[in-house]
């Protein structure tokens, strides 16, 4: 058994799990926004209580190892457990954490970090020997599960060094302007140096484990000697449900918070006291990936013609209820280095049949590989598939393994369901975009497209570094494989009793930001 399917198996493991702490639902609310503002007005916080959280799983291959995160129920488990030395607020800016502030070299090839008094789990205090044990960990050539590996191997750990008893000093194996952005992406966060067994984690979060068994549920307790004061709740719960189990367990009084709800349960609990919604605004992206090292899209042309038979609109308007915004083939809109001056891709059937004619592919069958593991996924793929008929092909949507998808997706079919949550624009390039990217979805290996990253991500003029990346946005707009026809809301549910939840991208430090919740 993995991920729960409905409600009864939910309750199977919730009764066994035990009740204490449960709180039934009532009163009412509403709240939407965006950038990390709260939805809770002038509420003051109290303690107590237990929180239960419920996201998608992703039964055996969930962890907590916090270097080989990849699943949204892994990242709100080691966000519980664990700090990172910088993370990013709803701007996509970094801000301090366990590091309280930062500074770096004219040419940004030295980086100092000034560690905060912070405690691990055991009692013993942070140190930049921990600091440096983690990256050697992320690094490590054999862990090749470690998310950040190739993010951080700019660092050179040999000639990195602590500085007294509290700063941290990078050196680096090229210049970098960005490296406290990067320090705030996934699998990066600080562990202790007596850390060796994922199943016994040794971190400075907020929480502190009690159980954990992957696919099925995790339990962890509030850890009172947290250096950013400790969570409000006694215990958190954190389990796997799939989105309809979800909806229907916050509900029922069962859980407390529920993670990425879809479109259509967020319309239906506009009229529901016992459950209210929390929306960052156009927050994610989702696309359809074309596998630019595979035929028939090694041609742009091909690929060019793809994009002009999405009706963006319809998409959002059937596949997110209308909650999102249209996309324009670059990740990133509204974030640093997203070039507002391309214009709006439109829809243009007869365009594209004549590049798809010129190009020999409408007479030939293709498939879209999907899944349900995220909302959204295979109704998008459906509707597009349908969209492309205007223009005379034949696509066939394939489903595969939630559990298992978004590696799948890298060997399997030419074109499929893609999506992003919140991040930097450079990290997105660098983890998805680049010859080397472990997770290169749509195939997109161009040595010119390489170098140019390379060079913006070592300019310290940030004007020039602007343009940079805009014109590494405009290359991958006009001859990528990414066809983002979308932005949407990203959705979150919450009892009605709960407070202290922030509209906030995902990604971000105030998303599942659990330490932060509290109980009327």
């Amino acid at each position: 058994m993995s991920t729960f399917r409905n409600r009864r198996e939910f309750l199977a493991l919730a009764g066994a799990a035990g009740t204490a702490g449960a709180l039934a639902l009532t009163g009412c609310g509403a709240g939407s926004g965006s950038g990390g503002g709260s939805v809770d007005g002038k509420a003051e916080p109290r303690r107590g209580g237990q929180l239960r959280a419920l996201v998608t799983g992703g039964g055996e291959q969930e962890t907590i190892d916090p270097h080989a995160e990849a699943l949204a129920i892994d990242m709100a488990r080691t966000k519980a457990l664990f700090d990172r030395l910088v993370e990013l607020d709803g701007n996509m800016a970094p801000v301090p954490r366990l590091a309280e502030k930062w500074e770096a070299d004219a040419d940004a090839t030295v980086w100092r970090f000034t560690l905060r008094d912070a405690t691990f789990h055991d009692g013993k205090k942070l140190t930049p020997e921990d600091v440096l044990f983690s990256f050697g960990r992320i690094l490590d050539p054999k862990a090749t599960n470690h998310f950040a590996q190739g993010l951080l191997s700019v660092i050179d750990l040999k000639k990195s060094r602590g500085v007294g008893r509290n700063t941290v000093e990078l050196q680096l194996v090229r210049p970098n302007a960005e490296l406290p952005s990067m320090l705030a992406t996934l699998g990066t966060s600080i562990v202790s140096t007596r850390y060796s067994d994922p199943a016994e984690p040794v971190g400075t979060g907020a929480f502190r484990l009690k159980s954990f068994e992957a696919g099925r549920s995790f339990v962890a307790e509030r850890f009172d000697d947290h250096w950013d004061g400790g969570a409000y709740v006694d215990e958190l719960r954190i389990l796997s449900a799939e989105a309809d189990a979800r909806g229907n367990a916050l509900r029922a009084g069962e859980a407390e918070y529920g993670y990425e709800m879809t479109p259509t349960f967020a319309r239906t609990a506009q009229a529901d006291k016992s459950v209210r919604i929390v929306a960052a605004k156009g927050s994610t992206a989702h696309a359809i990936v074309m596998k630019c090292d595979q035929e028939p899209f090694t041609d742009p042309d091909v690929t060019l013609a793809f994009k002009l038979l999405a009706d963006r609109e319809k998409l959002v308007e059937v596949v997110l209820a209308g909650q999102g915004v249209v996309g324009n083939d670059m990740f990133g809109k509204g974030y640093q280095y997203y070039p507002q001056d391309v214009p709006q891709r439109k829809r243009d059937v007869e365009e594209a049949r004549a590049l798809l004619k010129k190009a020999g592919v409408l007479n030939k069958p293709l498939s879209i590989y999907t899944s349900s593991v995220a909302s959204g996924f295979v109704e998008a793929a459906t509707l597009f598939a349908e969209q492309a008929a205007d223009a005379g092909l034949r696509v066939k949507v394939t489903r595969g393994s939630s559990e298992t998808y978004f590696r799948d997706q890298l060997t399997k079919g030419v074109m499929g369901s893609h999506r992003s949550g919140a991040m930097t624009v450079p990290t997105y390039i660098n983890d998805r975009l680049l010859t080397k990217s472990a997770f290169n979805a749509s195939g997109w290996r161009r040595k010119d497209f390489d170098a140019t990253f390379a060079k913006a991500r070592s300019t310290t003029d940030e004007a020039e570094r602007t343009e940079l990346y805009g014109k590494l946005q405009r290359t991958v707009h006009d001859e990528g494989g990414l066809l983002v026809w979308g932005h949407p809301d990203w959705l979150n549910a919450v009892s009605s009793r709960v407070r202290g939840v922030k509209d906030a991208p995902p990604n971000t430090l105030d998303s599942a930001r659990f330490d932060k919740v509290w109980l009327a």
